[in-house]
């Protein structure tokens, strides 16, 4: 105990050193959602589904090359004529990811226990340097 009252200084100066070094990874952590990488690999193995929650609009603009598009808007009605397996894997994707967290309550609600959010959505996917299409 004497010890540590004599260098107080050195203490703190390795907590904040140790919490610094923490820092990204617990920043990455509290990221939301599947990365780009994670999200080609449950395509390709398990054939999943990518579904834009965009705006009819902002899909046009560009979207992952093979999404279908389901405004948040009408998400609830139209997720189950649009995919009718409720087994297969959903990547729910919008702009940032926002409107595909409360697509994902919606599709958990629904049935769609294997969906998920795309971390970053549409931005985190161009970012990663991965295909977009425009219509």
């Amino acid at each position: 105990m004497p010890f540590l009252l004599h260098n107080w200084a050195l203490v703190l100066i390795a907590l904040v050193s140790g919490t610094l070094l923490l820092f990204p990874n617990i920043a990455k952590s509290m990221r939301s959602g599947l990365s780009p990488n994670d999200a080609i690999l449950l395509i390709n193995r398990e054939r999943g589904i990518v579904v834009d929650v965009s705006e009819k609009e902002e899909f046009a603009a560009g979207h992952i090359v093979g999404s279908r598009n389901v405004p948040v808007g009408e998400f609830g009605k139209r997720l189950p004529e649009v995919v009718k397996n409720k087994g297969v894997p959903l990547i729910l994707v919008d702009a940032t990811g926002g409107r595909a967290q409360r697509a994902l309550a919606i599709a958990k609600g629904l049935g769609y226990d294997k969906a998920v959010v795309l971390g970053g959505g549409l931005k985190a996917w161009k970012e990663a340097t991965l295909p977009v299409e425009k219509t």
